[in-house]
């Protein structure tokens, strides 16, 4: 088993006993009597070394912290799937789930437990809060002559917000759940289980204030900028924190929403043609740049002419800088000037060359 695993399973568990369910221990053999409990349980003495009755309290407690819980066996039809979750259910496919629908057909059935609630008056008898791919996994196999394999659930008790800490601990440790899932996600539950107040949301999931705020600002951005990206998988909680506050100002607003118009026309015809795809770093410079009138080149300025007194052009200054000093181009059959009125028209352009300064 992945350490990976092992470490999820551990952050879940105390994510259940935090929300006030924790495990009823099994009675052994060797657990202590109640008055062993009564013991443990009064206010420890100054003393140095634990005694025994304490000794043995303590490892009682953690004998009741590795039990595991009591897991049912279910066919998928016997789910909801609450949503509260951030997974998008209807995007999940074979191709994204193929190594786990893989792996649950060569075991039997899934290895971790999916979470459930009890769902009494609705039409399914449980709701799934914990475990949508794995749902998803089995209910496919089912659909493709493995009806018998089950779906192994673990039974809890939870409202919604309990619910919605429980899968949002899973889901950030899931790198297949997209930024743009967690952040709408996040835009449900700060106002359907903590009243519109980001602070106290925070404090729950205990993440920092401003990671809550990036991730609200991405799942603020409106639907055509979101399909610019070719992927949901592409926007970023970067992308959100640069496009935000562009996107707030009612100058910049209607282009970006332009730009994001023609991003999503040339997306459609790179996937119609099977071509790579505008990557989401690229999408998200052109939305920037969208609100930056583009600059025009400057015009070339044009060169000096060097004229003779009787008003013919007999050539150009090329340069006169104080590095390389003056250049001249001269022509006199163009202009028909002679030696003497080249040499007149010379003088001046000399004498107040840089070089000469």
């Amino acid at each position: 088993m992945s350490s990976a695993g092992g470490r999820r399973r551990s952050l879940l568990a105390n994510a259940i006993e935090s929300i006030g369910t924790t495990p009823v221990p099994t009675p052994t053999a060797d657990a202590p009597v109640a008055d062993d409990i009564t013991v443990r349980e009064k206010p420890a003495e100054d003393t140095a070394t634990p005694s025994f009755l304490e000794r043995r309290g303590i490892a009682f407690d953690e004998i009741a912290r590795t039990v595991k819980r009591p897991t049912i066996r279910l066919k998928p039809s016997e789910c909801s799937i609450w949503p509260g979750n951030a997974r998008d259910y209807a995007a999940l496919s074979y191709d994204r789930c193929a190594s786990l629908i893989e792996s649950i057909r060569e075991e039997g059935t899934n290895r971790e437990p999916v979470v459930v609630r009890r769902t009494p008056n609705a039409e399914q008898s449980y709701e799934l809060i914990v475990g949508t791919r794995r749902h998803f996994s089995v209910s496919w196999l089912h659909a493709n002559n493995h009806s018998e394999i089950e779906l192994v659930a673990r039974i809890e008790t939870l409202d919604d917000e309990g619910a919605f800490r429980l899968a949002d601990l899973e889901n950030r440790e899931r790198e297949d759940v997209t930024d743009l899932e967690r952040a709408r996600n996040y835009r449900h539950a700060v106002e359907a289980y903590y009243n519109g107040v980001r602070t106290q949301m925070a404090e729950r999931l205990a993440i920092p204030k401003q990671n809550l705020h990036n991730l609200l600002q991405l799942a603020e951005l409106p639907d055509e900028v979101v399909s610019a990206f070719a992927e949901p998988g592409d926007l970023k909680v970067r992308h959100g924190m640069r496009l935000s506050p562009l996107l707030k100002d009612d100058r910049y607003r209607d282009a970006i929403l332009a730009e994001a118009g023609l991003i999503i026309a040339e997306q459609e015809k790179l996937r119609a043609t099977g071509a790579d795809k505008i990557e989401g770093s690229k999408v998200c410079e052109r939305l920037a740049a969208a609100v930056t009138p583009a600059r025009q080149a400057p015009s070339p300025k044009a060169k000096p002419a060097l004229t003779a007194a009787s008003g013919k052009e007999i050539g150009q200054v090329l340069a006169d800088t104080k590095a390389k000093g003056i250049t001249i181009n001269i022509n006199p059959k163009g202009g028909g000037a002679s030696v003497d009125e080249i040499l007149d028209a010379l003088r001046p352009v000399i004498e107040s060359a840089r070089f000469a300064r």
